[in-house]
Parts: structure tokens; sequence; C-alpha cells
């Protein structure tokens, strides 16, 4: 099969590192050559990260090239928008509708910028915008807000059964947080595509 590419981005914090490690386990066990990138970027002082996620028939290499990734998965708008070069011409964005204010936003040297879903469409990106965060404070914590983005996820890869998630839940998340995570998924997973900007209850 022909390679897939998929960049999860965030800011710091954020938990890319689960949601990679996560959905590196579910692709390995579904017999995939996987290759998954450290986490890039200034995670330790709540800057911009990114983890690449590679797989298929035979992957040589973690890294995505500008113009290469299928899926870029983000947890906050301002990402996605700042990883756009990297999708493929029509490519899909997931994107959690947050907004975190960069330190330029904060200190009052740059505005945030606005209607930035918008502007990714306009680009030329299928953009699947929700407020997640929502959903996972729903499901008991904002920290599952990387699981209920998985939850979506999964439903973009039709050929990846459900157990198969479960399997790499119960494999990636400590126990103890293991039922608000699996509440969580099932939220993103549900969430109906709608084309509205909230859902759940």
């Amino acid at each position: 099969m022909d390679t897939k590419n998929i960049m999860i981005v965030g800011v710091g914090g954020q938990g890319t590192l689960l949601a990679s490690k996560t959905l590196g386990y579910v692709l390995l066990h579904q017999g995939y050559d996987v290759k998954v990138s450290e986490v890039h970027g200034m995670s330790q002082r709540g800057g911009s990260v990114v983890t690449y996620v590679r797989w298929g028939s035979r992957v040589y290499s973690p890294v995505i090239d500008k113009g290469e990734a299928d899926l870029i998965l983000s947890f906050e708008e301002l990402e996605a928008a700042r990883w756009l070069e990297y999708l493929k011409p029509g490519g899909q964005i997931i994107t959690n509708t947050q907004q975190v204010e960069p330190m330029p936003v904060i200190i009052g040297a740059a505005w945030y910028p606005e209607n930035l879903i918008e502007k990714m469409r306009t680009a030329g990106a299928q953009v699947d915008a929700v407020d997640f965060l929502a959903l996972a404070e729903q499901a008991g914590s904002a920290k599952a807000v990387n699981i209920v983005l998985l939850g979506r996820l999964s439903t973009y890869f039709p050929e990846i059964s459900y157990e198969s998630w479960q399997e790499a839940i119960d494999a990636c998340v400590p126990k103890k947080f293991l039922e608000l995570n699996k509440r969580a998924f099932e939220l993103g997973r549900n969430c109906e595509k709608n084309g509205q900007e909230t859902c759940g209850e």
C-alpha cells in the first residue's frame, strides 16, 4: 500500500505524545510498517509541538515534508493553520476549536488570527472543526482531549476495527485513567460529522 502520513500538532503539554503512541500501536498491530517520530518543538515551554506518524508496506523515515501530509490532527486552531503547508492538496484537517494564545498575543505584540477555520477551507483543506475540549470535559477531564481527537480520527479509517482501537487504549493509557479515556474515545468517535463546531449533549 502507499505510505500514509499524519501529523499530530499542538501546544506543549496537550498530550501529543500519548496520541502518537496510541496511533502507532494501532497501526503496528494492523501489520503495517510504522514510523513515529519524537515530539519536535518546545514542549517544556508550552510552545508549538509536532509528531509525525507514517505507515505503509515499507516506511523508511518518520519525517513528513511539505505537501505530504494526508491528515493533520490538531489540538488547537492556530497550530492547524501553522502546519497547513504540509498538507496535501485537498487533505484533511481534524482540529479542536480551542484557541491557545501564543506568547506574542499574551504580551500584546500580536493578535490571535480571526476566522482560521474559514481561511483553511478557502486554502483547499477539508476541515473537521469541533469543540473537542468540551467533549473531553464531558468525559471527565480536559486532559482527555487527545483521546477524544483519536476517537474522531478513528472514523476516517474504517479499515481499522473498533476493537483494535480499544486494545491500543488498554495498552497505552494508565489503568487508573482507562475508564475516563474510553468514554472520551466514544464521545469523539460518535460525535456526528455535521459541520457543526459543537456536538455531544
